[in-house]
Order: C-alpha cells, then sequence, then structure tokens
C-alpha cells in the first residue's frame, strides 16, 4: 500500500495495490497491521486506532453528502473508498488548534483509482457523487451517535470549497442544506 500525505497533517491518501490479470483483479482493501504502521496511534489516547462501524451508501449523480463530524467523546476517524462510480470526496479540519484549521483538502474516490482517504477524528467530510451513481464505504472509529452529531453547510463561504462542476442540479437534504456555517460553530462552541 502506498502511503501519501496531503497538505493538511494526519489526512493521508492511501492507494492499495492492485493486481491485474486475464481474470481480473485483487487488491487487499484493508489490513490492520499496515493501517496502523502507516498511522500511528491515535493521539488522543496513544492506542492504535480500532474500527467499530461500517457503513456503505448509495448515491445518485449530483447527490451531495457533508459537511459532516461528530463531536466528543463519538469523534469519528474514517476511512473511505468508492467501489462503484466516483465521487469528490472532501475533508475541512476543524481541529481547535490546528494551523490548518478551516483548510479542506478534496481528492477523487473512484471503483476504477482504489484510492481510499483516512480522515482522523477532527475533521468534517462531505463528497459530491460524479458518476451516474456511485456505492460509497467508510470504516469508523466511534459508533454513530444522534446527539453528537455536528454539520457545515457545504457551501460555507469562509471554507470556500472548489465544488466540481457536474450536469444537473446538486442535491442535498434538507437537513444538509441548512447547516451551520464554520463561524458560527466557533461562536457558539459547537465543533471539535
Amino acid at each position: 500500500m502506498n502511503i501519501i500525505t496531503t497538505p493538511i497533517n494526519g489526512l493521508l491518501l492511501l492507494e492499495p495495490k492492485v493486481f491485474h490479470d486475464a481474470r481480473g483483479w485483487f487488491s487487499e482493501s484493508f489490513n490492520q497491521q499496515v493501517f496502523n504502521n502507516a498511522i500511528g496511534n491515535n493521539p488522543a489516547t496513544n492506542t492504535p486506532y480500532e474500527f467499530v462501524q461500517d457503513n456503505h451508501s448509495f448515491s445518485h449523480q449530483g447527490v451531495l453528502r457533508g459537511l459532516h463530524y461528530q463531536l466528543p467523546p463519538f469523534a469519528q476517524g474514517k476511512l473511505v473508498r468508492v467501489v462503484q462510480g466516483a465521487v469528490w470526496d472532501v475533508a475541512v479540519d476543524i481541529r481547535k488548534d490546528s494551523i490548518t484549521f478551516g483548510r479542506w483538502f478534496g481528492i477523487e474516490l473512484s471503483a476504477t483509482n482504489s484510492k481510499q482517504l483516512w480522515i482522523p477524528p477532527g475533521f468534517a467530510h462531505g463528497f459530491i457523487t460524479l458518476s451516474e451513481s456511485a456505492q460509497f464505504l467508510y470504516k469508523t472509529t466511534a459508533l454513530y451517535n444522534k446527539d453528537s452529531e455536528g454539520a457545515i453547510v457545504w457551501n460555507d463561504p469562509d471554507i470556500n470549497i472548489a465544488w466540481p462542476k457536474i450536469e444537473g442540479d446538486v442535491i442535498v437534504s434538507e437537513k444538509d442544506a441548512n447547516n451551520w456555517l464554520l463561524k458560527q460553530l466557533v461562536k457558539n462552541n459547537l465543533f471539535l
């Protein structure tokens, strides 16, 4: 597995090796030991990250989900990938003491490129579906907790994410369309 750093500390791109032959292909999509060696320990506990929940979503073209996060003690690290189609995936640093607070990183994840993104706790996360449809998988380090969920509106002008142009309209849930701006969350201390 190839591990690639991003401009935001802790946010890593993982490229599994894909072995092709006449029958098709094979890839080891996750290996706990390789992951632990690449990522290191959780700074909050000084222990290896442990995944406790797997999620799988299906979205039509133009669907935009996010920007979601969970507050401690349910803050989630996420290892995300696409197994059908393609998405533009985005992580926003919302760690209070980070020098990259409020900065975002985006990358295309697809079934074709097999890339995965490790998003440690302390980030808001979202994606937009680029292909006709996409199936998105993510492993999380904490269980979902409704009372701990938080979200930033996807088109926050201060974050200024360069979402790719798509055919047709962006489809956002009513809930995601009414999320708060990052500066409102900071003012009300409703973030990590």
